[in-house]
């Protein structure tokens, strides 16, 4: 408590929001406990013995209740209406979500009769692109997602939940619109948004690294194939393409080094303070996205130290930053950007300099750049792969060969991003540029996609539970002292907690190999039949079904959260209305 008092405090009030998600206390009982903190936090002002020494245990339960109440606050009420089916909407888009093989997907806010309700809207992908400038009116189905039945599938009515959307929307029909006159500043910055990202469309680049430029720079990766978004995700490089940490650092560094080339070293700290403004106005630009706010926040904090001159802590400023996000919206907490943005972060922490000790010695400056870039690749993998396994059930070998040859050109590929963003921006056309910055980015795309053949060291369909994710990054934990450290005792340490995680691994192995099963799975209009024995199991789709989608969202989650060794797909007929399976009836429709 004495060397990281507020990393313990902010556990212990991220502890309180998981308990009153887990239980879900009624208002009387979190406004009780709501009392208690404040009679907790008016007994810190007295100065008796025997409070003194509990004063850390109360501190403790004291952000603990203040989680619970916090989560109580943010928690999202269940609407007490139900809209029609098919009715006439009148709606605004709030943002822009990434697009479907069939439909353009949007957030908007949607008004049927009195009713005003938060809705996914899905329109046809050859409709024209809505924007913030108008409100438009149609007919609509309107539906509320469901959560699924089964425990393995991912649940997206909850997801929604957690964003305050309660319902889904689908227009077919023709959508008429009108000119907004009260639309908001952040409306506007969002609209200019879209404008650049419609120049950008227009620029003489190839589809793929236009696609590229609008991820990496503007955060939008709405219209991204799905062959190059499986590359970037089978090569264990997703972080390159989305907006993360790695971003927000090297543009704040490169308006940084600008500004201190043409001031004086007595005015360093407002290049800090204008560099600190500018990634802010850029966040603002790209949305305030949750994973750049979120490194905003760290930065900013980081550096706030530095112009108080105090010695940063990079644990107390990731533990403000955390309690900054989670005391505005407790709901980021279930957010896996969250968790991995901080999984990452922590592991840096932690894991950087043990690694970077067994690299060659840095008497360059390029090696140093180089080493430091892949030593925290590596420790960034390392920390954030519990929660992969976990989430994605998935991992590729070849990312760890992918993020020492791409990471080192990461910064470069950014800066290059970043101008040419500002020069299509500002209505500005260099031929030769975008001859030279298409042929970069397609050799780079060419690089992953050779990284992503690999398909022997891919491995998919991993079983992990949330026990054995929390054994995982004990052991990860421990990894730090080992490689800082190998010696006997710290090396016992790790082999123990590694035989443990094996053997729970084993015991939840066996368990699931007893377990027979027969399930009925709906997807949409697709039903699938599955029969489970041992660790075996062969699944039935109906001929004309898209067996892309049910192996996704169905075959793929189901072999993962009952630990498969085997499956086997097989078709029966489009009409088939039901199955016999040992005496028993399972309709199909």
């Amino acid at each position: 408590m004495n060397r990281q008092p507020f990393l313990i405090l902010v556990t212990c009030f991220i502890l309180g929001i998981l308990f009153q998600d887990r239980f879900t206390l009624s208002g009387a009982v979190v406004y009780s406990i709501a009392g208690v903190c404040i009679l907790a936090f008016t007994a810190q002002f007295f100065t008796l013995y025997v409070l003194h020494k509990l004063r850390p245990y109360v501190l403790g339960m004291l952000f603990f209740g203040a989680g619970i109440t916090a989560h109580f606050i943010h928690a999202f009420s269940e609407d007490d209406f139900r809209l029609n089916a098919y009715s006439n909407v009148v709606f605004r888009i709030t943002k822009k979500l990434n697009s479907t093989g069939k439909n353009k997907k949007y957030e908007i806010e949607g008004q049927s009769g009195t009713k005003v309700f938060n809705a996914v809207l899905y329109i046809p992908k050859n409709h024209e692109e809505l924007d913030f400038n108008h409100y438009y009116q149609a007919r609509g189905y309107i539906s509320r997602p469901e959560s699924p039945k089964s425990d393995f599938q991912f649940d997206y009515a909850r997801y929604l939940n957690r964003k305050n959307i309660r319902y889904q929307c689908y227009i077919r029909d023709e959508i008429s619109s009108a000119v907004r006159k009260d639309i908001s500043l952040t409306e506007s910055i969002q609209q200019k948004r879209l404008e650049v990202l419609q120049k950008i469309d227009r620029a003489g680049l190839s589809k793929t690294t236009r696609e590229f430029l609008k991820g990496i720079i503007l955060a939008d990766r709405t219209e991204t194939d799905a062959v190059t978004a499986q590359d970037f995700n089978r090569s264990g490089l997703m972080h390159f393409l989305a907006i993360s940490g790695t971003h927000i650092v090297v543009i704040f560094g490169v308006v940084y080094i600008i500004l201190t080339r043409y001031v004086p070293a007595s005015f360093r700290k407002y290049a800090i303070i204008l560099s600190l403004v500018f990634i802010w106005i850029f966040a603002a630009f790209i949305g305030f996205g949750n994973s750049v706010v979120r490194s905003c926040i760290m930065l900013s904090i980081y550096y706030i130290y530095v112009l108080l001159q105090r010695k940063p802590d990079l644990l107390h400023s990731l533990s403000l930053s955390a309690f900054i996000i989670l005391i505005t919206d407790t709901q980021q907490l279930f957010d896996v950007g969250f968790q991995l943005t901080f999984a990452a972060v922590l592991g840096i922490f932690w894991l950087n300099r043990p690694i970077l000790q067994y690299f060659p010695k840095q008497d360059h400056f390029i090696k140093k750049i180089i080493f430091n870039t892949v030593s925290i690749s590596i420790a960034a993998q390392l920390a954030t792969l519990p929660l992969v396994l976990y989430y994605f059930h998935q991992f590729s070998f070849i990312s760890i060969i992918a993020n020492f040859v791409i990471v080192p050109f990461s910064e470069v590929i950014i800066i290059f991003s970043f101008v040419m963003t500002g020069i299509i921006a500002l209505g500005f056309d260099f031929t030769f540029l975008n001859v030279i910055y298409d042929t970069v980015i397609r050799w780079l795309l060419r690089a992953i996609h050779w990284f992503a053949g690999f398909e022997d060291v891919f491995l998919e369909d991993i079983p992990l539970n949330l026990t054995e994710m929390l054994l995982l990054c004990i052991i990860v934990y421990q990894l730090g002292y080992a490689v800082l450290k190998p010696d006997y005792r710290n090396a016992a340490r790790m082999i123990t907690v590694i035989i443990i995680f094996l053997m729970i691994r084993t015991v939840f192995n066996i368990a699931e190999n007893r377990r027979k099963e027969v399930v009925v799975h709906r997807l949409y209009k697709n039903t699938v039949f599955s029969v489970k024995h041992g660790a075996k199991a062969c699944f039935w789709i109906k001929e004309g079904s898209d067996k892309e989608h049910i192996m996704r969202y169905i075959i793929h989650p189901y072999t993962a959260s009952r630990r498969l060794d085997e499956v086997v797909v097989k078709v029966f007929p489009a009409d088939a209305e039901q199955v016999t399976y040992k005496g028993k009836i399972y309709p199909l429709n």
